[in-house]
């Protein structure tokens, strides 16, 4: 969606939304230390997200706000309206969009990971220098969500057995090119069932 004003990026959405038959919009944010956090609205609340946002208890997000002053507002970027892969496509399909954090007044907030890093990218351009950012995924896949074991013996770099990791890591590369999220490389990491995943 480059090159389109704010409202011509509200207006695609809207007009995406419809296209694909969009029911479900999780609006994703990030806490201070990193973990996406979501919650999602029907497509009949994305006109009015779009244009106010969507207000929510900051003192309940980790370095937030304190109680006295919880009321945060989620501002959708029309920009990374994105449709989620691995949801239905055909009825009642389900996107997402980032959002910016806001005080009620519209003020951008200061903790909000994303306003940090336009910040110091700003900061960096201003005096002269340009500034790459992407981030690495490591993790690890278990055998189910009851416990923690692993699914391979393998280390870093290693080039493990076709098996049920490997499949998933393939799977994992796929549906974030799918969502347009270009991936550098992916590779074992140095524990068992650890994999890493560099974006561009």
């Amino acid at each position: 969606m480059e090159n389109r004003s704010n409202g011509e990026s509200k207006e695609y959405v809207l007009k995406m939304a419809k296209e694909h038959d969009v029911k479900f919009i999780r609006l994703w944010f990030t806490d201070i230390l990193g973990i996406l956090k979501s919650f999602a609205i029907t497509v009949e609340e994305l006109e009015g997200a779009l244009g106010q946002g969507m207000g929510f208890d900051g003192s309940s997000i980790q370095g937030f706000a304190r109680i006295d002053e919880s009321d945060m507002v989620a501002m959708p970027d029309p920009d990374t309206f994105q449709l989620l892969p691995w949801r239905p496509r055909v009825h009642h399909a389900v996107a997402r969009m980032f959002c910016d954090i806001q005080r009620p007044g519209g003020e951008l907030f200061e903790g909000d990971p994303r306003y940090v890093l336009k910040r110091n990218l700003k900061r960096a351009a201003d005096m002269g220098y340009t500034f790459y950012v992407g981030p690495e995924l490591e993790y690890f896949y278990f055998q189910d969500s009851k416990g923690t074991q692993g699914l391979d013996e393998g280390g870093y770099f290693d080039m493990t057995p076709l098996d049920v990791a490997t499949d998933l890591r393939r799977e994992t590369v796929l549906t974030l090119e799918e969502m347009g999220i270009a991936v550098e490389y992916s590779h074992h990491e140095v524990a068992a069932s650890q994999h890493e995943i560099d974006m561009r």
